[in-house]
């Protein structure tokens, strides 16, 4: 009996030791999973304040926001480096118009312009955007600061050439108006990246600073709030870069500029300064401010400007020898304001602007000039050079003012299918010292170049989206010129019904 009750004290012993080891090791366990949970909790509190910031990290200037991704539409990004381009081709018929030119950005001159000649049919490369291709990139160097990067070019679709304006100008020096092809001064004077050239830092608490080739805050103000996406068919502002390029088109994009943007609660700023002194074109710089919100739908921006030394180019009538590849050009000192609004209902977005530009002789004449007239070879834009004795800094004894007023609205019927239509008007003042006639005539309109006139616009657009990278599209716009805008103008008028299709990654 002894031995019986000696071991079971033993076993009980026993267990009661196994079970008190047992609880220590389950307690531990818990312990341990406990401060692995808190720490899970801690991380995935890190992540998510994190991923707050990114979300409200505002993009890089001059870009679009990212398509929505999935397995067949997210963009061409790897380690933050993504690769972005377009193609856009179609037809058109012009009442007035000129034969292709594949040099020339836009390709056809899809506006009334002086040398709108003969009715025909045509491919239409660039109607509706700038073919593209660029590569552009973000790396968060701290929290909240990344290092932001963007280089784009354009080229015409039909001869894989680079949009190069100067080079365009230059195929017709000499050439009379009624047998010249299309083209037009431009910023994108066949660089090898065209349309955007910058680097920079990026927060979201502090802004976005970038130096480089980057596109003027009046260019910006054009893409943002015309109702036609400032295309090249269907938009006066948008073929004619000289609302966004602050009077004159080469300055719708400026080297050797300094771009900062911020945003201060529910108001955006922005300025911009080019810096003179590059080796490709000899001017006097820029400056520009911009201050614009947003609120319950409404978008308002004003923008002010002013450019120094502003070169217009210009093919030349009778090219002395040795000036075969030069250009003529006019050369003005420009100051801009302008008005922005924009108003989204539902499926509707309204459009609004009004742009004032003033342009003086300059206070630095470029070229050595003589009586207003350069005498030695001013260096102009792609490496290009306006030949002695054809740059002008005298022509606006008397202020030359444009005015541009546009309105316009576009309306998604479905989710695939929008509809546009837009009404744009150019007035000139007359700067000119003698009386003008109120109205002058086409063809070979002999009305001074300085006297009053007008110009007007009127398009409509449908756009479908058959995928998220392909849409057609099909419209017209109709242009009239009249007074001192239609100085030697073939014709008067013109309609340029266009049809294309797009496709972008």
């Amino acid at each position: 009996m002894k031995k019986a009750l000696f071991c079971a004290a033993a076993i009980s012993s026993i267990a009661s030791a196994a079970y008190a080891d047992e609880l220590s090791d389950l307690k531990a366990q818990s312990d341990q999973l406990k401060q692995q949970n808190q720490l899970l909790i801690s991380r995935i509190e890190a992540l998510e304040a994190r991923e707050n910031k990114l979300e409200a990290q505002p993009l890089p200037p001059q870009t679009a926001a990212p398509a929505p991704t999935g397995p067949d539409n997210g963009p061409l990004t790897w380690h933050g480096i993504t690769i972005s381009g377009s193609i856009d081709l179609g037809a058109a018929y012009q009442t007035a118009g000129t034969p292709l030119n594949g040099n020339y950005g836009p390709g056809l001159e899809y506006l009334i312009t002086k040398n709108s000649n003969k009715g025909q049919f045509s491919f239409a490369p660039n109607a509706l955007s700038y073919s593209s291709l660029g590569v552009k990139g973000t790396e968060e160097i701290f929290d909240g600061l990344s290092a932001v990067f963007n280089v784009q070019s354009t080229f015409v679709p039909t001869s894989g050439q680079l949009s190069n304006g100067q080079q365009s100008l230059v195929d017709q020096n000499g050439v009379p108006l009624n047998k010249q092809v299309s083209g037009g001064d431009s910023s994108r004077a066949g660089q090898p990246f065209n349309g955007a050239a910058y680097i920079g830092l990026s927060s979201p608490t502090f802004g976005t600073l970038t130096v480089g080739r980057q596109n003027a805050l009046t260019l910006d103000g054009v893409i943002a709030y015309d109702p036609m996406g400032a295309s090249n068919a269907f938009s006066l502002i948008g073929y004619s870069g000289t609302v966004a390029g602050m009077g004159d088109t080469e300055d719708a994009r400026l080297d050797n500029s300094l771009k900062y943007l911020v945003n201060l609660g529910p108001v955006r700023a922005a300025t911009l300064v080019q810096i003179p002194g590059n080796s490709n074109i000899t001017n006097g710089g820029a400056y520009e401010f911009d201050l614009g919100t947003d609120f319950e739908g409404l978008s308002v921006d004003a923008v002010y400007s002013q450019k120094y030394d502003a070169i217009s180019a210009a093919t030349l009538a009778a090219p002395a020898a040795g000036t075969q590849e030069q250009l003529a050009a006019t050369i003005s000192d420009n100051t801009t304001y302008m008005f922005l609004a924009r108003y989204e209902l539902d499926a509707f977005k309204f459009y609004g602007g009004y742009e004032h530009l003033q342009f003086d002789n300059p206070q630095n004449p470029l070229g050595s000039p003589v009586k207003g007239v350069s005498t030695v070879p001013i260096p102009d834009l792609g490496g290009y050079t306006i030949a002695a004795g054809q740059g002008t800094n005298n022509a606006f004894t008397n202020q030359k003012v444009l005015e541009y007023w546009w309105t316009g609205l576009k309306y998604a019927l479905t989710p695939e299918l929008d509809l546009a239509g837009a009404y744009y008007h150019e007035w000139q003042n007359d700067f000119l010292d003698k009386t003008c006639p109120s109205t002058g005539t086409a063809p070979a309109n002999t009305i001074n170049k300085a006297c009053a006139g007008d110009l007007d616009a009127f398009s409509l657009l449908a756009d479908y989206k058959f995928t998220k990278r392909l849409d057609v599209y099909g419209g017209f716009m109709y242009s009239v010129v009249d007074g001192g805008l239609s100085s030697g103008f073939l014709h008067d008028s013109t309609i340029d019904p266009t049809v294309g299709a797009r496709f972008r990654f």
